[in-house]
């Protein structure tokens, strides 16, 4: 029935910093960006290399999430890259924390994490060969 994640859902609090994060800094493609007048709102859909889709949205108001203790609900966004240490040094060259690289216990892949502008955790997780 599920053949794959179409796309992950992104509420930020400053639209212009989380889109150049995104964007200049992740790389993703914008597909469509859209001002919603009556939500006074913007929404932009950005395109992964895998034909995936992450939509990152503006509200006025939105309230934080919490991450530390960590919330029920979605926990993380993960992606497959080939190699976690040049991810990792691409985005310390650009300013972003990372956190050590780790093996997963179960896989024996590599895997770190770091934040987008708002906090929201995302990983790097190096796909198998």
């Amino acid at each position: 029935m599920l053949k794959s994640i179409h796309h992950g859902a992104i509420i930020c609090s400053d639209y212009e910093k989380s889109k150049y994060f995104y964007t200049a800094i992740l790389g993703l493609k914008v597909i469509a960006e859209n001002y919603r007048k009556a939500r006074d709102s913007y929404k932009l859909d950005l395109q992964l290399p895998d034909g995936g889709q992450i939509e990152l949205f503006s509200f006025t108001h939105a309230p934080k999430r919490s991450s530390y203790p960590e919330a029920l609900g979605l926990r993380h966004l993960a992606f497959n890259v080939e190699s976690v240490e040049d991810a990792r040094d691409y985005l310390l060259s650009q300013g972003i924390a990372v956190e050590s690289i780790r093996i997963d216990e179960y896989t024996g892949q590599k895997y770190t994490f770091f934040s987008d502008p708002d906090d929201l955790p995302l990983e790097l997780y190096e796909q198998s060969t």
